[in-house]
């Protein structure tokens, strides 16, 4: 952190946003929450994990299973492997260091990706597992708590206990219908490896276990209140999350608008345009018909903020023109679902630009903007520019969030351009204080908060 911002402390906490000269945003999926579930070879850790995830159903609580970190694996271990030689079920088996660098990066609000090992091949794939923005994350495996690193990471550890019969008779029927593995082969793995193992590695993690949970998801006590830690843990961060959005918007209330702000100039045809719109008469047919033209010169307003470089073009009759091209790709992001209105306007004006999503909704009980959806372009760390598309924006909350993620992503601050139809200036304050260097482009500026309305004639619903 910059020596001109010091964190404001109330009650023990450090604030989520921090205004002096510089202002701060941390989403609420920074410093995520993780639980730690360990517990032998099918002591019932995935089931536990699953019936908490689906109890709460919600998308920001996401389960990590330590079976993706296994190393990889030389060609004699390999052998070993299919042979059922191999001790899967030793700590040196697991890549401690990839799994604690993952954490932490989620810890930092980062994307992580995650490896996937196949069990089948007993090889980790090429392809990764992308997880972003979770809230809290369940990390499930027999060593879940036994890495001191781990540990200094977890929000809470759980140790799941079963009977030794159980726990095989589990594996069985998890292997052969998961891993296609033969049953005399899990037998001999069992007391070759996972016994011994059991009573040497993973029974310890019992002793720094914060519940101890037997019988697993028939616990329905135990199941009750770890969900319930989840729960509490969900509300603490959204209300300081909401606390930090107030006092951020009280503390840019005051600012100078940034020279950053673009706004449409009110021409004659803008002016007529804005006319028919905002007219409740408007036939919904002229209503889409004006909106894309005028989001056509939004977009066209955007680009003039996109750098360029000369290029010589040769025209079919053998000319020479010497024009402009974008110095480097140019994509854009839509905030679903207003910005989905945008898109006739975008295809019309760069028809081969590649686009990206993200759904981000209000609570409808707290007005907090919550994630629900992300696909990004892969590379879009390396674009030139990325226009980020939406039809409103009053407190400026959801689009803090959407730069946030783009952020998160890799793109550099002055890269990103947001595009935008109306726009309330309590939001425009507070998105520019806390990102200083993006460009907003604008056509209405609003003194007031306005209610979304454009994509409702828009779309006619």
């Amino acid at each position: 952190m910059s020596a001109d911002a010091v964190p404001q402390v109330q009650g023990g906490l450090e604030s989520h946003v921090t205004v002096q000269k510089r202002a701060y945003y941390s989403p609420p999926w920074a410093d995520v929450s993780i639980i730690g579930v360990a517990g032998s070879s099918g002591s019932g850790k995935s089931t536990l994990s699953q019936a908490i995830v689906k109890k709460l159903n919600l998308p920001w609580v996401v389960i990590l299973s330590m079976d993706s970190f296994y190393k990889t694996l030389t060609p004699e271990q390999s052998k070993l492997a299919f042979a059922n030689e191999y001790d899967f079920d030793s700590p040196d088996a697991i890549d401690f260091d990839v799994l604690v660098d993952k954490l932490r990066d989620l810890k930092a609000g980062k994307r992580a990706e995650i490896p996937v090992y196949s069990f089948a091949k007993h090889q980790r794939l090429d392809r990764t597992t992308s997880i972003y923005s979770p809230h809290v994350l369940v990390l499930e495996g027999i060593f879940a708590l036994y890495d001191p690193r781990v540990l200094q990471l977890l929000d809470m550890g759980i140790y799941c206990e079963a009977d030794a019969d159980t726990c095989l008779s589990r594996r069985i029927v998890r292997d052969v219908r998961e891993r296609g593995r033969d049953i005399e082969g899990i037998i001999k793995q069992w007391f070759g490896f996972v016994k011994p193992n059991f009573e040497k590695f993973v029974e310890p993690q019992r002793k720094v276990a914060d519940l101890i949970v037997p019988r697993g998801i028939e616990n329905r006590v135990a199941l009750d209140m770890m969900v319930q830690f989840v729960e509490k843990k969900l509300f603490e961060k959204s209300r300081h999350h909401r606390e930090a959005l107030s006092r951020l918007e009280a503390a840019s209330k005051d600012s100078p608008l940034s020279d950053r702000v673009v706004v449409l100039h009110p021409t004659p045809q803008l002016k007529f345009m804005n006319t028919i719109l905002q007219d409740m008469d408007t036939d919904p047919e002229d209503f889409i018909f004006y909106f894309d033209r005028l989001a056509s010169l939004i977009i066209e307003q955007a680009l003039n903020n996109v750098q360029f470089e000369s290029a010589t073009i040769e025209t079919p009759q053998g000319y020479k023109y010497q024009g402009l091209v974008p110095k480097g790709e140019v994509c854009a992001v839509i905030v679903l679902r207003g910005g989905s209105a945008f898109e006739p306007a975008l295809r019309k004006t760069i028809p081969d630009c590649r686009t990206g999503r993200m759904l981000i909704q209000s609570d409808y009980s707290t007005g907090e903007p919550e994630l629900h959806y992300l696909r990004l372009p892969e590379d879009i760390a390396r674009h030139e520019s990325v226009l980020l598309l939406d039809t409103q924006m009053a407190t400026g909350g959801s689009a803090l969030m959407a730069v946030q993620v783009l952020v998160d992503h890799g793109v550099q601050q002055e890269r990103i351009v947001l595009a935008t139809y109306a726009a309330g200036k309590v939001g425009i304050h507070r998105l520019t204080s806390v990102f200083p260097d993006i460009t907003v482009v604008v056509c209405n500026m609003l003194d007031y908060q306005q209610q979304r309305w454009v994509e409702q004639r828009y779309f006619r619903c």
